[in-house]
């Protein structure tokens, strides 16, 4: 055998080697950003108005509509550019008097913030005259068997317990039922 086909052997297994690496490495990433989300997040809570409890292939779910995905347009203070559909949006929210979470100030880059704000990054889903709709990736909230249609019947009474990471990523904690 050639010495040079030995080479060649070695750099294709090296070059396998390498891309089962990086895919791993890709893998442990993004299950690390997920769980990163309750390790580093702060907590908020936000009204919602579930509306739909199914989906065939998943089982009950209740999609969540959020007090803070409908925001005012004073509320767009990014002078660089307008708010369009697509468009990824920083959301600054504070808590109010209540302990509920409430839109203060939104972004098209990540501002930032002061002591007590958060920012939850989300896209615009749609802009209006009179709003601006916002979706966080948060609108899906899975629940066990049998029980998205007594959660979408309460739908007026709920609050929703996020964990908001510093870079904007939210996961949903749970619910509660408001008083």
């Amino acid at each position: 055998m050639s010495n040079k086909a030995a080479t060649g052997g070695s750099r294709r297994s090296l070059l396998k080697v390498v891309v089962v690496l990086l895919q791993t490495l890709v893998l442990i990433g993004i299950a690390l950003s997920f769980y990163a989300i309750g390790w580093f997040g702060k907590d908020i809570r936000v009204r919602t108005v579930p509306v739909d409890p199914r989906d065939l292939l998943y089982g009950d779910y209740v999609t969540l509509g959020y007090d803070i995905s409908r925001l005012d347009p004073s509320l767009w203070k990014d002078t660089a550019r307008k708010p369009e559909k697509g468009q990824p949006v920083y959301v600054v929210l504070k808590p109010g008097t209540d302990g509920i979470a409430q839109p203060v100030a939104a972004y098209g880059s990540k501002p930032a913030v002061q002591e007590g704000e958060v920012v939850m990054k989300g896209r615009i889903d749609n802009r209006w005259r009179e709003e601006i709709f916002v979706k966080y990736g948060v609108e899906k909230y899975y629940v066990p068997e049998g029980t998205g249609k007594s959660l979408e019947d309460k739908a007026s009474r709920l609050i929703v317990h996020m964990k908001v990471a510093p870079w904007g990523q939210a996961k949903i904690e749970g619910l509660e039922e408001r008083s």
